[in-house]
């Protein structure tokens, strides 16, 4: 999964401001930065990732007004939250068409690789089918080994 295209991170970023507006929230600050660093990631960052590039990019918003600005985003279901079982929470954008991705989790180096396929989502609504529960969302982290620290790893 590489960058972001350029249609989607706009997509979701016109959503993000427009949710927020008619939400009563001011355009412009911290606030902003955020929506258009989010919008601009291909997979999910913690707070800190997110000041950090936006430090790298002349922004000078601290960790607080970072995390407000996801509580808000987060609030009116336009980011969600993921969670590894690593003591840290990332967040990444929920697009407005559904399209989303999961997550493998090196439990050796941390390295996250993003995955989507169509066979386990066809899966997960048949189980949700057979046990007569709805599918409003649904987070699929897989933990174990990469390549690169797994056996016969160099590493």
């Amino acid at each position: 999964m590489g960058p972001v295209p350029a249609e989607t991170a706009t997509d979701w970023a016109d959503h993000a401001n427009r949710a927020l507006s008619d939400a009563g929230h001011r355009a412009g600050g911290a606030r902003a930065a955020v929506v258009e660093a989010v919008a601009k990631q291909h997979c999910c960052r913690s707070a800190q990732e997110i000041a950090d590039h936006l430090g790298r990019s002349g922004s000078a918003i601290g960790l607080a007004s970072v995390y407000r600005a996801l509580d808000v985003l987060h609030g009116l279901a336009l980011v969600q939250r993921v969670d590894f079982g690593d003591g840290e929470v990332r967040f990444e954008p929920i697009l407005p068409g559904g399209e989303h991705h999961h997550h493998a989790v090196c439990d050796q180096c941390g390295k996250v690789t993003p995955f989507d396929d169509d066979r386990l989502e066809r899966a997960l609504h048949s189980l949700a089918d057979e046990i007569r529960h709805s599918v409003e969302a649904h987070e699929v982290v897989i933990h174990g080994t990469c390549s690169a620290c797994g056996p016969g790893s160099k590493g």
